[in-house]
């Protein structure tokens, strides 16, 4: 069993920026695959970034790429999202989640999953 714990996510200006952390407990997290993806109301989960297991390759949705980075350290048992220049459309739940299957973009994919936490965009 894997505990993950989102953390870094609150209220910012258009333009801003934040750091989401996604802290694992339980299991070594170099032994997963991960991923950030995001909920907003009405709409569906839906995958933001992934970094596989020692974090040499990655994956953007076409709407992050050049202003979201993902990053892990494994020998915190870490993940990051660091978001910049948000926009509105970005408000949204946040998760993170650890994939056996190492990395991959498919929600179903996904063994564990935080909790969430919320980011929202002011304009």
């Amino acid at each position: 069993q894997v505990q993950l714990v989102e953390s870094g996510g609150g209220l910012v200006q258009v333009g801003g920026s934040l750091r989401l952390s996604c802290a694992a407990s339980g299991r070594t997290l170099s032994d997963y695959g991960m991923g950030w993806f995001r909920q907003a109301p009405g709409k569906e989960r839906e995958i933001v970034a992934a970094i596989s297991l020692s974090g040499g390759r990655t994956y953007y949705a076409d709407f992050v790429k050049g202003r979201f980075t993902i990053s892990r350290d494994n020998a915190k048992n870490t993940a990051y999202l660091q978001m910049n220049s948000l926009k509105p459309e970005d408000t949204a739940v946040y998760y993170c989640a650890a994939s056996a299957y190492r990395m991959t973009t498919m929600v179903r994919e996904y063994d564990y999953w935080g909790q969430g936490t919320q980011v929202t965009v002011s304009s």
